[in-house]
């Protein structure tokens, strides 16, 4: 019986696992951690947003590095096919704004069991507190040595380490190791679906304020890297949310080289002039009132102390009083709030990595070395990464299968 060692027992390495071994393949998953999953634990903020229900166009079009080597992949594994997976084997599923693919429990740990069940059926051997230090090429395979000094052979190997995220979790880069003691490329990591710092005091008093229905885009100079529309969080050292997160993906490469603009649109479903219309009808009904009691017709109360600075607008100013020049600079600040964006946080606060292995290195339709014959890359070892919504997920299970059903035939 073919020996398959698999190195990780996060989303990509269970999901392997189990259809490798219904193909009959003898399977160990050697996993550092005391127990499986702990990444995935922690995915959707417990929930686990195991994957999203969008259309083949959509799914692709949200991986930032590399889409089209997973067109095989995803094609060959779909959404769906992942849908079906965990709902046949006993996990109900739903779909939440954005076609987010939640399981109807809202709990990750019932995802975690789903695929635990399924390793055990399959007859999957796993491996715990059990981490490879070394994997060396032999002639009949591989030989992987352990950290507490024992060792084993196999005849086939995944490699399902993850990134750099998240490292309390068990990712520390043994991945990029392994494939560098190969003579195989990688790109350098980075954060990715990560927060950001910014320069602005101002924004940090705004620490826990969450705003829904905004607009963002980050300017490289002149040059627009992103727009988008959605909720963001202000926090202690800047900004986070799942606006943010989202454009980390397109402009973590940039920002690791110079400092970026963020411009906010607080009002994006109002055109200039009409928000000035608006603004003019509030201010006339309002006469006589001082300036910072009409501003909570406009904002979030956190946020009415700092617009007095950013407009440069006295707090007691009667509104008779505001000139119009005052007005615009009001207007301006809730359209074309702008933060300096000075860098990412670092890997433990990244949902994922950006960068990797080089997919130049793989199969895509097998994830096999191009170079190792009997060595695959799967998850998120690999330079591939999505934004947020169940994407990166998607990838794991994908590249996963793929792997899988290329060393058992595509039987299962």
């Amino acid at each position: 019986m073919t020996k398959l060692a698999l190195i990780g027992g996060g989303a990509a390495g269970m999901m392997a696992s189990v259809f490798a071994a219904r193909q009959g393949l003898d399977v160990h998953v050697y996993e550092k951690n005391e127990k499986l999953g702990k990444k995935l634990y922690i995915t959707g903020k417990g929930r686990c947003n195991l994957t999203n229900a969008c259309e083949m166009d959509e799914l692709l079009a949200s991986v930032k590095s590399n889409p089209k080597f997973l067109y095989s992949a995803f094609y060959g594994f779909t959404n769906r096919d992942a849908m079906d997976f965990f709902e046949q084997e006993g996990l109900p599923l739903k779909v939440e704004r954005g076609n987010r693919v939640f399981p109807c429990s809202d709990k990750s740990a019932d995802v975690l069991d789903t695929l635990r069940r399924a390793m055990k059926r399959a007859g999957v051997q796993v491996h715990l507190h059990t981490e490879v230090t070394e994997l060396v090429r032999t002639d009949n395979g591989f030989c992987l040595s352990f950290a507490d000094g024992g060792s084993d052979t196999a005849d086939l190997v995944f490699v399902a380490t993850g990134g750099l995220s998240y490292a309390s979790t068990g990712s520390t880069g043994d991945g990029y190791r392994f494939a560098e003691d190969f003579g195989l490329k990688t790109v350098e990591a980075c954060p990715s679906l990560v927060p950001f710092n910014v320069r602005e005091d101002w924004a940090k008093r705004l620490q826990g304020l969450s705003l829904k229905n905004v607009e963002i885009r980050v300017l490289d100079g002149k040059k627009e890297l992103c727009r988008d529309f959605g909720e963001m969080l202000f926090t202690h050292f800047g900004v986070s949310g799942p606006l943010i997160l989202t454009a980390s993906s397109v402009c973590a490469r940039a920002l690791r080289e110079h400092e970026l603009k963020l411009i906010l649109d607080l009002k994006p479903a109002l055109s200039e002039e009409q928000l000035d219309a608006r603004i003019l009808r509030e201010f006339e009904q309002n006469r006589n009132k001082q300036f910072r009691n009409v501003l909570p017709a406009f904002l979030p109360s956190k946020l009415v102390p700092v617009m007095y600075e950013l407009c440069g607008i006295a707090a007691e100013k009667r509104i008779h009083e505001i000139t119009k020049e005052e007005r615009r600079r009001f207007l301006l600040s809730m359209k074309e709030l702008e933060l300096t964006l000075t860098g990412l946080r670092g890997f433990n606060d990244a949902v994922i990595t950006n960068g990797g292995l080089s997919v130049r290195e793989i199969d895509p339709a097998t994830m096999e070395s191009k170079k190792i014959p009997g060595l695959y890359f799967i998850g998120e070892v690999l330079d591939l990464d999505a934004v947020t919504g169940g994407f990166n997920l998607q990838i794991a299970w994908s590249t996963a299968v793929a792997a899988a059903r290329s060393v058992g035939g595509g039987r299962a």
